[in-house]
């Protein structure tokens, strides 16, 4: 049975749906005001998991993710671009479907804009003054945490000892300093909706509640994010929906950890992030790594935990996918025998889709089920040799592409493998030339004229092509 750690009880707690059979899910997407980073690779594929995951085991998923598209850091960046906000949001809505197209990384269900909910965050707003939770100053308006005496209960904070954190404001307005804001009155220069409380645009934290619950209900399955969302931005989201409501907003809340650069904390006021088109794009990656690869290094480390990024991390992982690969190609070859699937085989099949299972029923455990995998294909390898049958071969494929999906991985045929690779730069050449130019090698080595032979080889190893000399004689190539 599924196990999730669940950040509001501390532990970890057998996964039940309110419904039989269906799950609801909101994650906490992007401020699009800029490239996304590392981090937001990594929440994004965390929770893409999960989904994936959850419809393997034969629930149905409604995933809702949005886009936080007015902000002060959007207002911010257009004015030092001097265009408008809306061409901000624009450009780095199409920035992060691209990046997110490059990781393999499926939209979600729905992908709200906070823009698009004007109406659901004002009434809720409304609620929140009915019920005496919240309070208007000029044309803001404020929650009142004193009110919400459960406050703090994800965070594991108590209100007294609680200080104005990153992203709350000070405001002399407020009747606590923890007080949030629910709407701000309108600036000049500054996009402006109409309200109730005179113009302005709502607070942070209001958005989400108003958007989760429009597509997913008062109270849903699963709500997630980074780790550094659950003070004050998912702490607050609590306070305002069940102080609404009068109900439990999310059952279970999922948090994904930090990544680290050289064990530091990864953020851009210490000028130590990637972003996820530089990673693409930098010279010293563009040639090795792909969404594919990037993917596989990042689930090789357990979503709860730090992720410490380095260059050997992606260079090891590059290693490993085209190991997959490469066993890929070996099991399209012609069988050494053609027997019955033998025993071994048969148990090892068996084996890998139980351990797989236990690892991702154990709260998401990727890097175990990731070296469940590696434990296949290490056997398949050695079975190979010992001559495994053509049927086997398919099972084997079959269970790599099943269990792969899961983690979006091993999804391509060898020829998109090596298209991928082409986009990248790594080899512009047709499978037809180099079997030619590998036959000419060939040929070359029983001349005795090796000068041409090294010359090949070396020709084919500037384009990413790697020759294998065989003991039967034969040589492969792979990219």
């Amino acid at each position: 049975m599924l196990k999730i750690y669940n950040t509001l009880t501390g532990k970890k707690e057998p996964f039940e749906p309110l419904t039989a059979g269906t799950v609801k899910m909101y994650v906490c997407g992007v401020t699009v005001y800029d490239e996304c980073h590392l981090g937001h690779a990594r929440s994004a594929l965390v929770f893409e998991m999960i989904r994936r995951y959850l419809e393997h085991s034969g629930l149905s998923v409604t995933f809702v993710k949005n886009f936080t598209d007015v902000d002060d850091k959007i207002i911010n960046r257009a004015n030092e671009l001097k265009i408008p906000w809306q061409a901000v949001t624009a450009r780095y809505i199409d920035a992060y479907y691209r990046d997110m197209g490059r990781l393999g990384i499926q939209p979600a269900t729905v992908e709200p804009k906070a823009t698009e909910h004007m109406a659901e965050i004002i009434a809720l707003v409304q609620v929140l003054i009915q019920k005496g939770v919240a309070y208007q100053v000029n044309s803001d308006v404020y929650f009142q945490v004193e009110k919400y005496g459960a406050y703090g209960r994800l965070s594991k904070r108590k209100l007294d000892d609680m200080q104005a954190g990153a992203r709350v404001e000070v405001d002399e307005c407020k009747r606590h300093p923890m007080d949030f804001a629910l709407w701000k009155g309108a600036k000049p220069g500054e996009p402006s909706w109409d309200s109730p409380w005179g113009k302005g645009r709502p607070g942070w934290h209001i958005e989400c509640s108003a958007m989760s619950m429009k597509h997913l209900g008062e109270t849903f399955d699963i709500h997630g994010g980074g780790a550094d969302l659950i003070f004050p931005h998912h702490e607050n989201e609590i306070a305002q929906s069940c102080g609404a409501t009068g109900k439990e907003f999310a059952r279970y809340w999922i948090h994904n950890g930090f990544v680290q650069i050289n064990q530091e904390k990864m953020s851009k006021s210490l000028g130590n992030f990637f972003t996820i088109r530089e990673i693409f794009e930098k010279s010293e990656w563009s040639q090795e790594i792909t969404g594919e690869v990037l993917r596989y290094f990042l689930l090789t480390n357990h979503y709860r935990g730090p992720l410490d990024f380095s260059d050997q991390g992606l260079r090891e992982a590059k290693h490993a996918v085209d190991g997959f690969y490469d066993l890929f190609n070996r099991l399209k070859e012609p069988a050494k025998t053609e027997g019955p699937v033998n025993e071994k085989f048969t148990t090892a099949i068996e084996r890998t889709r139980s351990t797989f299972k236990q690892a991702m029923d154990d709260d998401f455990n990727t890097p175990e089920a990731v070296a469940e995998l590696q434990g296949f294909r290490s056997e398949v390898n050695k079975l190979l040799e010992a001559g495994l049958s053509t049927k086997a071969g398919k099972q084997a494929r079959e269970l790599f592409r099943s269990l792969g999906s899961v983690l979006g991985l091993f999804q391509l045929e060898q020829w998109q493998f090596n298209v991928v690779l082409s986009d990248i730069g790594v080899s512009g050449l047709t499978d037809a030339e180099i079997d030619r130019l590998k036959d000419e090698r060939n040929e070359a080595r029983k001349q005795k004229n090796f000068a041409r032979a090294d010359e090949i080889r070396k020709t084919l190893a500037e384009k990413g092509i790697t020759l294998e000399d065989r003991p039967d004689g034969t040589t492969r190539w792979k990219r």
